[in-house]
């Protein structure tokens, strides 16, 4: 009798999976794929050292985000059901815990062997196959569904967790309660509401923040709840607002609506079936960040510990700046303009809402970070403002931004004024090292962290060029010429004897010993960060120009690049990945998983050698992004490096953000359009692109003749069509006499 009943519920989900997978997966068998079903959320699910790339469900931008409860994707076990992601890669601070368990067996969050697991970003099903209940999931901005089905006999149960906070049942069945996230007050809330009565509840564990909720003998209980950083009640409305019914179906296939239109602002034609997997996945991993976290014109603010009207302007948080200013910030310019917007009026809403005034680094919803080095903000602030998207205070801007780097301590992980090194650093132009078999003498100093004295020379030598164009655009000469020579401070620490950036003591002495590929202690921190000096030997992303003379001219710049990627590690992968987890995906000393590296392809374009570039970003996209669970060779972090691929499988890239121009590199499409609102498009046809094509024999702009390896971003935002003929063969004239834009000279 048992195995009848076995066999009989094993029949019906099978079904049931078998008809879920038709009507979120493939639709219809015979219709085209649309922009979403190319989406693979597993794509980098398993990481080569770190922390993989998580398959996430949410809106793009959506408040509501979250990911399975597990490792990785070889996890044996999920650790309960998500409610909400909060930060990027954090966790889900409450869980959801569907069991029909009883007694000592129950727990505050329940493991969960499971099986049969489909996921897109907008819906979700997973079979918990050792306690047989069947789960999906749908979310929507501010609220979502789960159903449950269980296959046993007995008595249904959901158990309410989390880690430092309360939940309780209303008298009229619904439940509430909140999760304490880290410092300045801010509270989780969630607000549920379940489709069968709760005939019991029991306590689970110690405290007040797990509770476990019984429903008796059901075969289903299907839940709705709605968050919110303001209050429950909040968490009701949003609930209210957003869903009408306990059905996951029309709630995935509205996100799948909004997922087509959203990722569809890029059509792409051509190309391999994988081409198109991993720019669409690339594409929707730029949509996890930054989250709108405004809930009925009001939001909760961590800067200063209150609930704002937002006056029409949405409030984003949850930005890793060090990472996505790069191309992240650069590609919501062209396809998310308003977005763009909001989010820069944001970071401005943050500093003014602190006691500092600066702009933060990290924000989150709990609060700024503080994390990496330097004070990449200033960057979307001259870039948005470079390519015409102007509508939001520049002043505030600027003047947020000059106070984080002269008041704040640009040491890396800290949250303090300025240091007796950040002193140094402003009267003498370089950020000073110590031998990594010295003690530090700095107190404040992070003892993991170290001090990055190369990355932080000159990542805010970039940092003052991009205070200096805000500066020239809002009229101050001063601040404009001073901003201009402190742009320069990275040839402080130019080594001409080895064409290296090289650390450099307080008594202005480059430190002997030193080996580019080694030396620097853990991650190199003691002199880099996360990678060696061959990856910083190129980080001065505003002078290029002035990077191609320091090195001694076009030929010797070229050799340097070339000897980048031909020089073996220094030591065995065992050595090298245990000091350098972060440089990953190396060809050569170039590290592929890592955002230092993704404009470094793209540098032959300035010594004349464009063909070099059409070749290094196909190897580099070729070796290491690709359409399975190791699909990313690095940290991705929310967008860092996924759309440094988007553009590169577009064939161009904004190697300088705050100077309106991008590099050409190597179209994978045959043909690509983007959306840029307001009625106008831009063609990239790449004609007879492949695998092998990969190199640009003649080019067209507008139908006029263009040998230049690089656009301004008038040539893109007017709309228009750029042509390129590709061939196996590299044409090494095409482009060579004319090198991007780089920095005006230093007044």
């Amino acid at each position: 009798m048992k195995l009848a009943v076995f066999f009989r519920e094993g029949l019906a989900l099978c079904a049931g999976l078998f008809l879920l997978a038709a009507c979120t997966s493939g639709r219809d068998a015979v219709a085209a794929k649309e922009p979403v079903d190319y989406v693979n959320p597993y794509v980098g699910n398993v990481s080569h050292l770190l922390v993989p790339c998580y398959p996430t469900l949410s809106l793009p931008n959506g408040m509501m985000r979250l990911y399975p409860n597990r490792t990785d994707y070889t996890a044996a076990l999920m650790h309960g059901l998500p409610a909400v992601v909060p930060s990027h890669r954090g966790g889900s601070p409450v869980a959801f815990s569907p069991t029909q368990a009883s007694g000592d067996e129950l727990k505050p969050v329940m493991d969960y062997s499971y099986d049969l697991e489909h996921l897109t970003p907008y819906h979700w099903s997973v079979y918990l196959d050792e306690a047989r209940i069947q789960v999906e999931f749908a979310p929507a901005a501010q609220s979502a569904v789960y159903n449950f089905r269980f296959m046993r006999d007995g008595d249904a149960k959901l158990i309410l967790s989390g880690r430092n906070g309360e939940v309780k049942v209303n008298e009229d069945g619904s439940v509430e309660g909140y999760e304490q996230l880290g410092r300045n007050g801010t509270r989780l809330y969630v607000y549920a509401l379940t489709d069968q009565p709760v005939r019991s509840t029991a306590r689970i564990g110690e405290g007040k923040n797990s509770l476990a909720l019984d429903f008796g003998a059901v075969k289903t209980l299907n839940l709705q709840y709605g968050i919110s950083y303001i209050s429950a009640e909040q968490a009701k409305k949003n609930l209210k607002r957003e869903i009408a019914s306990f059905d996951v179906r029309p709630l995935a296939d509205a996100g799948r609506r909004v997922w087509n239109e959203t990722l569809g602002k890029i059509g792409v034609e051509g190309g391999r079936e994988k081409d198109k997997t991993v720019f669409y996945t690339s594409l929707y991993r730029t949509y996890e960040r930054m989250m709108n976290i405004s809930e009925d014109g009001k939001y909760w603010s961590a800067y200063d510990g209150t609930v704002h009207d937002d006056d029409g302007t949405p409030f984003y948080v949850d930005d890793w700046i060090w990472d996505t200013y790069r191309a992240v910030h650069p590609l919501r310019v062209l396809i998310e303009p308003e977005k763009e917007r909001d989010m820069l009026r944001s970071y401005i809403r943050m500093a003014q809402q602190t006691p500092e005034k600066w702009l933060p680094t990290f924000p989150g919803v709990a609060g700024d970070g503080h994390a990496m080095n330097c004070n990449h903000a200033v960057a979307i602030f001259a870039d948005a403002y470079a390519k015409g998207l102007t509508d939001f205070d520049l002043e505030a801007a600027f003047k947020a931004g000059f106070a984080a780097i002269h008041e704040k301590s640009l040491l890396p992980f800290t949250f303090q004024p300025a240091t007796e090194l950040d002193r140094f650093f402003h009267e003498h132009g370089y950020y000073p090292a110590i031998a990594d078999t010295e003690k530090e003498t700095c107190p404040q100093v992070n003892l993991f962290e170290r001090r990055q004295p190369i990355p932080v020379t000159l990542g805010s030598s970039y940092d003052f060029w991009c205070l200096a164009q805000m500066a020239k655009t809002l009229g101050r000469e001063d601040d404009y010429r001073y901003c201009m020579k402190r742009s320069l401070d990275y040839r402080n620490l130019f080594n001409a004897a080895t064409g290296f950036f090289h650390p450099r003591n307080s008594q202005g002495e480059f430190l002997p010993g030193v080996d580019y590929g080694w030396s620097g202690g853990q991650g190199g921190r003691y002199y880099y960060d996360e990678n060696n000096g061959w990856v910083y030997r190129w980080d001065v992303q505003h002078n290029i120009a002035d990077l191609v003379a320091l090195t001694g001219g076009p030929e010797a710049f070229v050799k340097g690049l070339d000897d980048m990627f031909r020089t073996p590690l220094s030591r065995s992968k065992y050595d090298f990945y245990y000091k350098f987890p972060d440089h990953t995906g190396n060809i050569g000393q170039y590290s592929a998983g890592n955002e230092p590296s993704t404009h470094i392809p793209y540098l032959y374009n300035y010594a004349g050698q464009p063909w070099k570039t059409q070749k290094r970003t196909r190897e580099v996209i070729d070796a290491y992004y690709r359409d399975d669970v190791m699909g990313v060779p690095g940290d991705e972090d929310g967008g860092g490096m996924t759309a440094f691929v988007a553009f590169t499988l577009l064939g161009f890239y904004p190697v300088t953000p705050g100077l309106p121009a991008y590099n050409i590199g190597s179209p994978v499409f045959t043909r690509s359009i983007i959306d840029l609102g307001n009625g106008k498009t831009f063609e990239i046809e790449a004609y007879n692109a492949s695998f092998d094509n990969k190199y640009i024999q003649s080019a067209t702009l507008n139908g006029v003749t263009w040998d230049k390896p690089w656009f301004s971003h008038s040539d893109l935002a007017a709309g228009g069509k750029l042509t390129l003929e590709m061939g196996p063969v590299a044409n090494e004239q095409w482009g060579s006499a004319h090198v991007p834009p780089s920095s005006e000279q230093a007044p």
